[in-house]
């Protein structure tokens, strides 16, 4: 199994090797909830945060109600927040039980389903949960590991606009 660090709640990580990298692709997923496919290329002129995420994670827990506030306050000007459910435990991998814990929880932002670790491996990936927010040219700017984004200050997130003009 790999290294389970749900439990990280340390301060801001950043995972500098990804920074200004592409985004990796999103296509390995096993399902999706909540939206068609989508591509990096129809992410393209988008400011886009993505969230790696199990549901039983404590951790994860505590970041959903910022992560939730802000796919709602900026979808209108251009961020698609796409959470990307890799499970932890064997249990987690069942579709169902991950469409029941995001209605239940209130996910309803695009979700891409990586049973297979397809999509953290592409990132580089080591915990739960993690953020990486990706510019309009489809660059990663920004990493946050673990839950010690619980305040709007550490994810440089306003105003989303600002990164998709210094992009293009």
């Amino acid at each position: 199994m790999l290294g389970t660090l749900c439990a990280c709640s340390a301060a801001l990580v950043e995972n500098t090797h990804m920074l200004q990298r592409q985004m990796p692709s999103l296509g390995r997923a096993t399902a999706r909830l909540n939206s068609h496919p989508l591509s990096a290329a129809e992410l393209r002129g988008k400011v886009a945060l993505i969230d790696f995420w199990t549901y039983t994670c404590i951790n994860w827990r505590r970041t959903l109600p910022y992560v939730r506030a802000w796919a709602e306050k900026y979808r209108d000007h251009g961020l698609v927040v796409v959470g990307v459910h890799t499970p932890e435990f064997s249990f987690e991998r069942d579709v169902d039980n991950v469409r029941r814990a995001a209605r239940e929880q209130g996910v309803d932002y695009p979700i891409a389903i990586d049973s297979d670790y397809g999509i953290w491996k592409s990132f580089d990936n080591h915990y739960w949960p993690a953020v990486y927010l990706v510019d309009a040219r489809g660059h990663i700017r920004h990493t946050q590991l673990g839950d010690s984004f619980t305040s709007a200050t550490n994810i440089p997130i306003r105003p989303p606009w600002q990164l998709r003009r210094s992009c293009s």
